[in-house]
């Protein structure tokens, strides 16, 4: 009998609902890369100012997760991601009817918000409604489809931008919420994680300190490293990281339980899936438009000539979320980072001279089948090593992290593209971009050797011991 079969319809009701949410969600922090362009020529924007029509999302995404959480622990993790969906639409709305790149960008950051409630609360209902015996098997049905919208943003917002307009990518999000949103309030259980106080200090203190982090490193491009807005910015985002890290450690109930840190599998689960977005987002965002530049592909071909990379996750996903149950999640996460370096490496080099497509199909492939072996493994990794009750915040953090890996994988690819000259000298600035990714890829690999290497599925063993720390700072509090 497989997992399907043994899935209750309750559960198979969670799995798919939540899963739309995510689909949402994940997929419109890149479905603007291949309108990209577009973009560029229709409201006059600058690479800085593209850069935060993706960041000014995944940023607002990244730091409001935790507390969106801690909402959903207290109030109802349904009703908060309910919720999210609504505000979710209806900043859709708005960058759909934006007429400047400001007021899309504010837009999108109101959007983020929205998806902030959405992600973690999806992954703590999914969490909720499987065993953790079972649990491997559905994060890696869920993380598929998760990373496929990803992947196929670029393909749909072509599709969409070419054959529509570029508004057109944020309406197509209305008509789904509006008929997810009564069907996730019917069908999915309530449930709630441990009542805890909202830690609202923590939250702003963390909100500006990766503010003034991203600031520096965007700016650096325009300012200089050693410009006073570039040190300021990243002197006061340094100094509040500093004072987060002090709230937390003598916060009754904190944000981030600095103590979960201490479990290794935790720890080395949210590093390597912080290096895998921040690879996979700075990617996409350029691949996209260099299929534009160097072939002089419309939106929706790039997307096409970009299928090789996003079709493998068809595949290759749900089997790595049962490979995850039979042999661990650290094989998974250290090959699949490492193939998706290899890609990274063999397309930069490619990019940097005169090409044609057919030599990227390979490297493409590659690239595709380890990013989808690793992310099942490297969230399977963060939120297994914690006990169940603590999923909720265990989900938070990992999706706070993988979202903040996609703001500074795209903010440093950009500066290291700007500082090539950008689109006045576009081969050597996408393969340098490029080859970074590579490197990103390499770090996570590296950090995925710290993964506990024992199987999942001997006696529950895995589970249970490295829940115990989790438990241990639980009882702790």
């Amino acid at each position: 009998m497989n997992s399907t079969e043994r899935t209750t319809a309750e559960q198979r009701w969670v799995l798919g609902l939540t899963a739309i949410g995510s689909v949402m969600v994940a997929l419109d922090a890149l479905v603007v890369a291949s309108a990209l362009t577009t973009m560029r020529h229709d409201l006059g924007a600058s690479i800085e100012q593209l850069e935060w029509t993706v960041n000014a999302y995944n940023l607002s995404f990244a730091v409001l997760m935790l507390t969106a959480a801690a909402f959903g622990d207290r109030w109802g993790r349904r009703r908060t991601f309910a919720g999210g969906l609504a505000l979710f639409c209806a900043a859709s709305v708005a960058c759909a009817l934006a007429s400047s790149v400001s007021w899309l960008i504010a837009a999108r950051a109101v959007q983020g918000v929205g998806a902030a409630a959405v992600m973690p609360l999806a992954l703590g209902l999914l969490g909720a409604a499987f065993p953790p015996e079972r649990r491997g098997w559905a994060i890696g049905v869920f993380s598929g489809l998760t990373g496929l919208a990803v992947l196929s943003g670029p393909l749909i917002g072509g599709a969409v931008t070419e054959g529509l307009a570029w508004q057109w990518i944020f309406w197509i999000n209305v008509p789904v919420g509006v008929l997810a949103i009564p069907l996730v309030l019917r069908r999915i259980p309530e449930s709630r994680g441990a009542a805890r106080r909202v830690d609202l200090l923590g939250a702003a203190l963390i909100t500006l300190a990766v503010l003034g982090l991203v600031w520096g490193v965007v700016r650096s491009a325009v300012a200089g490293w050693a410009g006073v807005e570039v040190v300021g910015a990243s002197a006061v985002g340094g100094l509040l990281l500093l004072a987060f890290l002090a709230w937390e450690r003598g916060a009754s109930q904190p944000m981030i339980p600095l103590s979960y840190f201490r479990v290794r599998a935790f720890s080395a689960g949210n590093a390597a899936g912080f290096f895998l977005t921040a690879a996979l987002f700075g990617a996409v965002f350029f691949l996209a438009q260099y299929m534009q530049e160097a072939f002089g592909s419309g939106p929706l071909k790039a997307g096409l000539q970009l299928l090789p990379w996003t079709a493998t996750l068809f595949l290759t996903a749900p089997l790595a979320g049962r490979m995850v149950d039979r042999i661990g999640e650290r094989p998974l996460v250290v090959s699949g980072l490492a193939l998706q370096a290899a890609g990274m490496f063999w397309i930069s080099q490619a990019a940097d001279g005169t090409v044609r497509y057919a030599e990227l199909v390979l490297p493409l492939i590659m690239a595709g089948c380890g990013v989808s072996l690793a992310l099942p493994a490297t969230q399977s990794a963060s939120v297994g090593a914690v006990p169940r009750e603590a999923v909720g915040i265990a989900s938070g953090v990992y999706s706070m992290m993988r979202q903040l890996g996609g703001v500074a994988g795209v903010a440093v690819l950009a500066t290291v593209f700007a500082a090539a000259d950008g689109y006045g000298s576009s081969a050597r600035g996408y393969s340098r971009s490029l080859a970074v990714c590579g490197v990103m890829s390499l770090l996570g690999a590296v950090c995925g050797l710290a993964i506990d290497a024992r199987r999942r599925g001997v006696a529950g063993n895995r589970t249970r011991q490295t829940a115990r720390p989790a438990e241990q700072v639980g009882e702790g509090r």
